[in-house]
């Protein structure tokens, strides 16, 4: 099942963006360092090559996701030409603080009152890019929500004397035919909730997390999960969590159960997480 999700806002968002990427010198692409390459929306990619724009790749979130896993990323995007990548936490004023230095080091000629460095702030809806323009900024002036499709239209800042931000919409691409891809999305709410069920996501999300984190389901719901499937995981939360469906007799209401386990996976509660490794991705492509 493919995807399509492509608010009004957002093909005037990809407009704009590209119109921008004509006037900018670095371009900042902020990913979800738990799953950086599905995060990674390939209009963004494309605008810049057109443009022959360096790029700073953020993986935001860092403290969410496994650091081995973060690292082996990092790797991979740092040997991308015209591309530095970091990991960070947008969060935390001291980690956002060291953007805007090291797009100066991916454009040392732009510095000065009369050349200043234009940088250009994008990525998919829900990965931080608000976060990271308050904290730059050092006050609230971008509206926060753990949902897609908060901010709805470009934003221009003056950093300093010589420094500008660009801030863009949350931008997806018009359909996601990878089903993969699309379930990715959907665990950090980069795509409404309207667009798919929320007992499917956490299915899938415990699907990747019995191969690769099962000591973590364990360790956070009591329960061993050797031997159990994703319906039978759920289960299990809504057991151990007292989730009954009213009026049926005490069936589990496992849509009960797949919110609590969303929300504490998306909330980092469940422990650190990467739910894409480079080998993965070249498994799904």
């Amino acid at each position: 099942m493919s995807i399509q999700w492509f608010p009004g806002h957002m093909n005037v968002a990809r407009k704009e963006a590209a119109k921008a990427m004509e006037a900018i010198d670095v371009l900042v692409e902020i990913l979800d360092a738990r799953m950086p390459d599905a995060s990674s929306n390939p209009l963004i990619t494309e605008l810049r090559l057109h443009r022959q724009r360096p790029c700073l790749k953020v993986l935001n979130k860092a403290d969410l996701a496994d650091p081995a896993v973060t690292q082996t990323w990092l790797n991979e995007f740092n040997r991308e030409p015209g591309v530095n990548a970091v990991a960070l936490s947008c969060n935390h004023a001291g980690q956002a603080a060291k953007i805007p230095g090291l797009c100066q080091l991916l454009a040392p000629n732009r510095n000065s009152t009369s050349k200043p460095l234009r940088m250009l702030i994008m990525g998919i809806p829900n990965v931080g890019k608000s976060t990271l323009m308050n904290s730059l900024l050092k006050r609230r002036l971008a509206k926060v929500g753990n949902e897609p499709a908060v901010t709805k239209v470009q934003q221009r800042h003056t950093l300093n004397d010589h420094m500008t931000l660009i801030d863009s919409p949350g931008l997806l691409w018009p359909k996601i035919e990878d089903p993969g891809v699309g379930l990715l999305l959907a665990t950090i709410h980069a795509v409404s909730a309207k667009v798919m069920v929320e007992e499917e996501i956490a299915e899938f999300l415990i699907t990747i997390l019995l191969a690769r984190y099962p000591a973590l389901l364990t360790k956070r719901y009591g329960f061993g999960a050797d031997g159990l499937d994703s319906m039978g995981v759920l289960e299990g939360i809504a057991t151990k969590r007292g989730c009954l469906r009213k009026g049926k007799g005490g069936e589990l209401d496992r849509e009960k159960a797949a919110k609590i386990l969303l929300t504490e996976f998306r909330n980092g509660t469940l422990g650190r997480i990467s739910l894409e490794t480079p080998d993965t991705r070249d498994a799904f492509l």
